[in-house]
């Protein structure tokens, strides 16, 4: 992977992330940073499952079925996000 290749999923992973909070329903107990880290990492994610799959990933335009593979890998990344971080709020674990 390219430098272009990295800063480019980190800008589509923060945006990914953000919209896979604003799909998935109820309230999330994660941050905006975390958010965007579990956006990037499932961008990454993403692209690799999209290839696995057959699906094209270099094309010449906007890849929309990837970019559909990664909002799916970071609505299921936040939610498991959020449900690990809401059980260590509840239980009493987290710092204050």
């Amino acid at each position: 992977m390219t430098v272009t290749g990295v800063i480019t999923a980190i800008l589509i992973g923060a945006v990914i992330g953000v919209l896979a909070r604003l799909i998935l329903p109820g309230k999330q107990a994660i941050g905006m940073v975390l958010t965007v880290v579990v956006g990037i990492v499932s961008a990454l994610i993403g692209t690799w499952l999209a290839q696995a799959m057959g699906i094209s990933t270099n094309t010449g335009g906007v890849d929309w079925l990837e970019l559909l593979v990664q909002l799916v890998v970071a609505v299921i990344g936040v939610a498991l996000v959020a449900a690990v971080m809401g059980r260590r709020q509840r239980s009493g674990l987290a710092r204050r």
